[in-house]
């Protein structure tokens, strides 16, 4: 086993940035079990959280190329958990919808994600828990002050 140097592990930003690594691999690992992605799970966390919405506003929010957007939104409508409809205001637009079974789908992907973050933070306390949240989202908020999202996804 490598040992990072000393150093780096005073660094804070170090941390945060092999910690998300980790999630990130053993996250990507449970869903590409499942054939998804994570960005699979965060389209359908932006449709549950905010309603139906365009790919380009969902490309928007989750800051992704609009064409990334199309091939998870196609690969969600394949699974039948979004569908695309026509706006009635506005028949050029598409709007994309999750479905029951997309709602059922984001639960036991949110149950993944729990597992992960369970195992990941096991050795902390709840308290302990409880303090590193509150720490994360105030960063987090921090970076984007006045980036014109008014609630970001993950």
């Amino acid at each position: 086993m490598e040992t990072a140097p000393p150093s780096l592990l005073r660094r804070d930003t170090y941390l945060l940035a092999k910690v998300g690594k980790a999630v990130r691999a053993r996250l990507g690992a449970r869903m590409a079990a499942r054939q998804l992605r994570l960005w699979h799970m965060a389209v359908l966390a932006a449709l549950d959280d905010f309603g139906p919405r365009s790919q380009r506003q969902l490309a928007a929010r989750l800051t992704l190329h609009p064409s990334d957007v199309t091939r998870v939104v196609d690969d969600l409508v394949e699974r039948g958990w979004v569908v695309r409809t026509r706006d009635p205001a506005d028949r050029r637009r598409v709007s994309v919808r999750l479905t029951p079974e997309g709602e059922e789908a984001l639960r036991r992907l949110e149950a993944e994600a729990s597992a992960v973050e369970d195992e990941i933070l096991s050795p902390l306390t709840p308290d302990a828990r409880a303090e590193l949240s509150t720490a994360l989202r105030l960063v987090f908020d921090h970076l984007h002050q006045g980036s014109g999202e008014d609630e970001p996804v993950p």
